[in-house]
């Protein structure tokens, strides 16, 4: 969990004011800030804050001041965005960019600031494009107004590292992080107390612990996290709000060396600070609640291995990601030595290809266009999911990736490029040449050069994502469509043309993705809840195993739907539901991610009950105790589903038959348009 670097308008002063205005009815600045200080020192917040800022809110405007206004809506943006309102913070961000325009501030260090706080603000909504947009703005105006070594152009780096981040741009991330780095060290009085330095310690660690299949990359996460530490502690800066997100993103980086125990302490302590400064209700409360939860139940199921209490934790850290993956295994056995082909999957044998043989091909003929074309590997195929093993290598396997270009470069050199791309070596790191499939051929082939929107196309039937006043259309695209318009890893994007259209697909408009939990709540209910009962008490096997079957799919597809595509993906197509439910579950803070095992029960239990001791034919004796268990199950499973529900505020109701909380949910859909209501 990361924590945002905000910057304020105007220095604070640490001595609390009685009052920010004066006699004569005009507006304090300095004093407001005086008062708030005072009121964040001393942890009261989370009761007193919001009344604080909105009577600033008033009493600035009827004093006519739209200094101290633009001031007291900066702050009020960050702190409804540290409350997760994000939809009231929307109004705020508005309030205060019409202001700033209105008073004519551009070129300023205010105005500078103002793009800043509204763009994280942004961000934090999850309105990516619009706070990519700000972000530039601030960073042109922050090149006039803001010193190389002026704190807030570190916060700006910071923050637009997360915006990255959250939108897949992992190695752009990271460089604007160091960059934030790199100004906080230099113009820190003493780095070793420095506040703003130990969170862009805790961001970078966050971040590096994504790439999970390099231990270098798990180390270094491990090295900032404690640097992060040391600096509060140090610094005696344990009193911060922001220590929460230091002990949060440590209690991360143990959980992903396996260190359970360790983490799930580590998130005891930082829930506590949360739930002092910004109370229960809160998305930090929440995320941090889950992923405690989550480190819990590693420690209990992983006793005997969790070694956190033992081990120097300097030392090299293993390298799972779930609490079910074993350690990594040596690579240097003899048995491996002799191993021409060694077992990589094939996302990273496309991005040693591309670097190692693709990469100087592109910069010796085509050195006018490296930095326009993107590189990747996504689509059909196992491999761009992250599913592929030994057993998949029969088929769509070996050295490829995919060269993405605009229209108007693809129109002048893909001819070319593709004869270019064809003429590269087949055999690489002991890999012949890519083995298609009689489907992945010609017009369909998985790998070479394309044109983005073409390519696209070819997966969905829509250049780009439709928009999102077209719900029609995104609900003719299925679930394992989209996964496959959203899926793998793009290496190289120089003009983001690639991402962004890509990303279109992954943001799902809230109301199909309403609708589509309601429709998946209904077939939960309908096969589930009802016909799988009846269907075993006629003793109809083959009905009751065609209730399950449905019943299942539709939970799988309803974790991905309540987990949001736009940031976990969308579920693939049958072969991989789950492969990918198992990936998802060993995720920090996965909603419902308790159901995937149980769901695996229920299919293990099917056989029997539908079944039971006569082989074909209708069930006999060994039938009853396996179909009282997967009745249970499944009321278990809606019951659990009822309580996230809740959790995420879609329903106040308590009704566990899934039916009954449609209405709930679609109450939240914004649109008339009938296709997303239920009959």
């Amino acid at each position: 969990m990361s924590q945002d670097q905000t910057p304020i308008l105007g220095s604070k002063q640490k001595q609390p004011q009685q009052s920010y205005m004066q006699p004569d009815g005009s507006f304090d600045t300095q004093s407001f800030l005086d008062g708030l200080d005072a009121i964040f020192s001393a942890g009261k917040a989370r009761d007193q804050a919001e009344p604080y800022l909105q009577q600033a809110l008033v009493d600035a405007e009827n004093a006519g001041d739209d200094a101290g206004l633009l001031t007291v809506l900066n702050e009020t943006m960050g702190f409804y965005r540290s409350q997760g309102r994000h939809q009231e913070n929307m109004w705020m961000i508005q309030r205060a960019i019409e202001l700033a325009t209105r008073m004519r501030i551009e070129g300023s260090e205010a105005w500078t600031t103002t793009l800043i706080n509204a763009a994280t603000g942004l961000r934090a909504a999850k309105k990516y494009d619009q706070a990519e947009d700000l972000y530039r703005q601030a960073l042109a105006s922050a090149a006039k107004t803001l010193g190389p070594k002026d704190r807030r152009l570190a916060a700006l780096h910071n923050n637009l590292s997360m915006l990255y981040s959250e939108t897949d741009r992992p190695d752009q991330a990271e460089q604007e992080l160091r960059q934030a780095m790199d100004i906080l060290e230099n113009s820190s009085t003493d780095p070793s107390r420095d506040l703003d330095l130990a969170t862009t310690h805790t961001n970078l660690a966050l971040l590096l612990m994504q790439r999970n299949d390099s231990p270098q990359a798990l180390q270094e996460a491990w090295d900032q996290a404690r640097t992060a530490l040391d600096i509060y502690r140090t610094g005696h800066l344990e009193n911060s709000a922001h220590y929460a997100s230091a002990l949060a993103g440590f209690a991360q980086v143990c959980y992903m060396t396996g260190r359970f125990r360790q983490s799930a302490d580590t998130y005891n302590k930082a829930l506590a600070i949360i739930e002092d400064r910004y109370g229960k209700g809160s998305d930090y409360y929440r995320i941090t609640k889950a992923n405690l939860d989550q480190a819990q139940t590693a420690a209990e199921k992983n006793r005997d291995r969790d070694q956190s209490d033992q081990v120097d934790e300097a030392a090299s850290i293993q390298t799972q990601t779930n609490s079910d993956r074993p350690p990594a295994r040596n690579q240097n056995k003899d048995s491996d030595q002799h191993n021409p082909r060694p077992g990589i999957q094939g996302l990273d044998l496309a991005k040693a290809y591309w670097e190692q043989v693709g990469r100087p091909m592109l910069e010796e003929r085509y050195p006018q266009y490296r930095g326009r074309i993107a590189v990747g590997l996504m689509g059909h195929g196992s491999d761009c999911y992250g599913f592929d093993d030994a057993i998949s290598r029969d088929h769509d396997f070996g050295p490829g990736f995919c060269l993405w270009l605009t229209s108007e470069d693809y129109q002048a050199i893909g001819d070319q490029l593709q004869k270019d791309y064809e003429a590269l070596p087949t055999e690489f790191m002991g890999f012949g040449s890519r083995t298609d499939s009689v489907r992945a051929k010609g017009a369909n082939r998985r790998v070479g050069v394309f044109e983005i929107g073409a390519f696209f196309e070819s997966l969905t039937g829509y250049r780009q994502a439709p928009p999102e006043d077209h719900p029609h259309e995104w609900l003719l695209l299925d679930e394992a469509t989209l996964a496959a318009a959203t899926n793998g890893r793009i290496f190289a994007d120089p003009l983001g043309r690639m991402l962004a259209t890509r990303q279109g697909f992954k943001a799902m408009p809230d109301d199909v993705r309403f609708c589509l939990i309601s429709r998946r709540l209904g077939m939960i209910a309908q096969a589930g809840q009802y016909n799988l009962p009846r269907s075993l008490q006629r003793g109809d096997g083959a009905a009751a195993m065609l209730s399950i079957n449905e019943f299942v799919k539709a939970c799988a597809s309803l974790i991905f739907l309540i987990n949001n595509p736009l940031i976990v993906g969308y579920l693939p197509y049958y072969k991989w539901t789950f492969a990918a439910l198992r990936r998802l579950s060993g995720r920090m803070a996965t909603r419902l991610a308790d159901l995937t095992e149980q769901l695996e029960d229920i299919l293990r239990l099917a056989s029997a009950a539908c079944y039971g001791g006569q082989g074909f034919g209708e069930g006999g004796k060994g039938a009853r105790p396996s179909a009282e268990r997967i009745t249970k199950l499944v009321e278990s499973i809606c019951a659990r589903i009822v309580e996230e529900l809740q959790a995420e505020g879609l329903t106040n109701s308590p009704e566990t038959f899934l039916e009954w909380q449609r209405p709930y949910v679609e109450a939240h859909i914004s649109s008339d348009d009938p296709v997303l209501h239920s009959i």
